[in-house]
């Protein structure tokens, strides 16, 4: 595992924020807005979309944690791989209509962005002992959504890693209409536009991790 590079951090810090926003949590459950500032602050600058992320919440307090908190907010979602990354495990989401990774809302009783991404995972794929590589965060995406996602307008979504053998049974939720595994430089048509430089940037950032050298001959690499 490669030792954290430090960096140069936004102004976002947990010592930073006024008390009352500090005691504020995710529908009165155990993750604290201080708990999300500190992963995001701790984040590297150069992880996509994370310093965009801090101001997010810095502006908008606890309700940046809850559904209910305005149309905008944060998510958190888990990129599932097999060991030697070659493949990555995807869900057709029902909603959408596209293939994309596992991932929701926070919930309640989620300690943090990390368990909230570790329990979705396992949720929406059925691998009930699925476990996050290191529960670093890979990436942050801001996405617009259509009228299908009701009252959600926009999803701040914050990426983590998870290593899965293929051989695992699978299960799809009731918010999926199938589970299956693709080539990494196979995907199906139907996906997010941002997908695709998401999961190589996720897929970069579990190379590191366990430090295998990163591939830039992927077809379609941005």
């Amino acid at each position: 595992m490669r030792a954290h590079r430090a960096t140069s951090r936004s102004s976002i810090d947990a010592s930073n924020v006024a008390p009352e926003r500090l005691r504020a949590t995710c529908d009165d459950g155990p993750m604290r807005l201080a708990d999300v500032t500190t992963a995001l602050a701790r984040t590297d600058d150069d992880v996509p979309g994370v310093v965009a992320a801090r101001h997010f919440v810095d502006r908008h307090g606890a309700a940046a944690l809850r559904r209910e908190g305005g149309p905008e907010h944060l998510t958190a979602s888990c990129f599932v791989f097999s060991p030697d990354l070659e493949q990555t495990l995807l869900c057709l989401h029902r909603k959408g209509g596209f293939w994309v990774q596992f991932g929701g809302h926070l919930e309640p009783d989620d300690r943090d962005l990390a368990d909230t991404a570790r329990r979705e995972a396992r949720e929406e794929s059925g691998i009930a002992d699925l476990e996050l590589l290191d529960g670093r965060i890979v990436d942050v995406d801001r996405h617009d959504l259509h009228d299908g996602f009701g009252r959600c307008a926009a999803h701040w979504d914050v990426g983590f890693v998870a290593l899965v053998d293929p051989s695992a049974a699978t299960a799809a939720s009731d918010e999926s209409d199938d589970v299956r595994w693709f080539p990494v430089g196979a995907l199906p048509d139907a996906l997010p536009s941002t997908f695709p430089r998401r999961l190589l940037a996720a897929r970069d950032a579990a190379r590191r991790s366990i430090g295998t050298p990163v591939r830039t001959d992927w077809p379609g690499r941005l």
